[in-house]
């Protein structure tokens, strides 16, 4: 719906206004400009929503008050970080290298005699002791132990890994790093 001249003109009339309030609103004119610009911009987006011959400085001063509370809304969620300290803490490694990862690790575990991947995956993914692992396997505690290290060792050549921490996925990391106990 093309816009009359009229209502044209009472729209650049109401600014002033718009401002006065905005500023009220912000106690800041250059916070208030920005409202006042952002509620033109959708009050002329919508244009075709208003009726002619209503009030429209009554909409206008409407949708310059719900913008500013999304506004308010908005600013109480977001966090300042200036420095970006913040934002690093909350960085993630992308989940494709942790899925590559985890698809190597699975590879390379299968090269594993059966054994000590047997071992490996009692006590270093399911979390068993040594000497529940040992039950389990009936053998001896340090047979478990010899085959959960020599397995951690061969995964780590493998995998090349020689001193580096491994991929996203914390299964995998428990399964090479899990101290001794």
């Amino acid at each position: 719906m093309p816009v009359s001249d009229a209502l044209r003109r009472d729209l650049l009339a109401s600014i002033p206004n718009l401002r006065a309030f905005a500023v009220s609103l912000t106690g800041s004119s250059e916070r208030a400009d920005d409202l006042v610009q952002e509620t033109l911009m959708k009050a002329w987006a919508k244009f075709d929503t208003f009726q002619e011959g209503t009030n429209l400085r009554a909409w206008l001063f409407t949708i310059l008050r719900n913008e500013f509370y999304s506004q308010v809304r908005k600013r109480g969620r977001e966090v300042e970080d200036a420095e970006g300290t913040y934002a690093a803490r909350l960085a993630s490694q992308p989940a494709q290298g942790g899925h590559m990862d985890m698809r190597d690790f699975r590879e390379a575990l299968n090269h594993l005699p059966p054994d000590q991947r047997e071992a490996l995956i009692l006590v270093g993914a399911s979390g068993f002791s040594y000497e529940e692992a040992a039950e389990i396997c009936q053998c001896a505690v340090g047979t478990i132990k010899s085959r959960v290290s020599r397995a951690r060792t061969r995964l780590t050549d493998l995998l090349g890994l020689e001193g580096e921490s491994y991929g996203a996925d914390p299964v995998s990391t428990t399964v090479i790093t899990r101290s001794l106990t």
